[in-house]
């Protein structure tokens, strides 16, 4: 994303997601007690974070925040990081859009995973299982299930070449991994500002 659409992503964020709820009465989050503090983090982080959001998902966010309110009287916004878990529930944020995802590609880590061809795995693992960084207990549970998926790859591509038949399903999960592996270099790529 450039920053003319992070500019843009931000502005929207503002007229669909805070502007909205503000109107319909809901306050800044607990723990918030100056203005001054709610708008600054809106700017600094809220409009930054949700910028990769489409107009109808922001839309459907603030619907969801507005139905769900948080606060002794249901009057306040949730805190930041209850709202970019709402958000990353109606739309994933972008592998780009990660700095841990683009720490853990850019660090021997990802190289040893690309290398290792465990990328897959190890991207899946940050993104649905524990959006931290994996220790070392982790990291063996994720090349187990990479050497898992590599078996069922070198099966189905060995099936492919005898001409033996491979369902719709298999030739999707192998076009998948197959790109989520292109996506982790195209990370490590960026991270590392190429």
């Amino acid at each position: 994303m450039d920053s003319a659409e992070q500019a843009r992503g931000e502005k929207q964020v503002m007229d669909l997601l805070i502007e909205p709820l503000l109107a319909r009465g809901l306050g800044k989050p607990r723990g918030f007690t100056k203005q001054a503090d709610f708008q600054l983090m809106v700017a600094k982080t809220l409009c930054p974070k949700l910028a990769y959001m489409t107009p109808v998902n922001l839309a459907a966010l603030e619907e969801q925040i507005a139905a769900n309110p948080d606060g002794k009287g249901k009057d306040q916004m949730p805190i930041p990081n209850e709202i970019l878990r709402q958000a990353a529930d109606i739309q994933e944020p972008g592998d780009e859009a990660s700095p841990l995802l683009r720490a853990v590609f850019a660090a021997s880590l990802g190289a040893d995973a690309l290398a290792g061809d465990w990328a897959p795995e190890l991207r899946r693992h940050l993104k649905k299982v524990n959006r931290k960084w994996p220790v070392a207990r982790e990291v063996d549970d994720i090349k187990r299930a990479a050497y898992q998926a590599r078996a069922k790859a070198d099966d189905i591509r060995a099936r492919q070449n005898a001409g033996e038949f491979v369902s719709d399903s298999e030739v999707q999960w192998l076009a998948s991994r197959d790109a989520a592996r292109r996506k982790c270099e195209a990370i490590r790529s960026l991270a590392l500002g190429g």
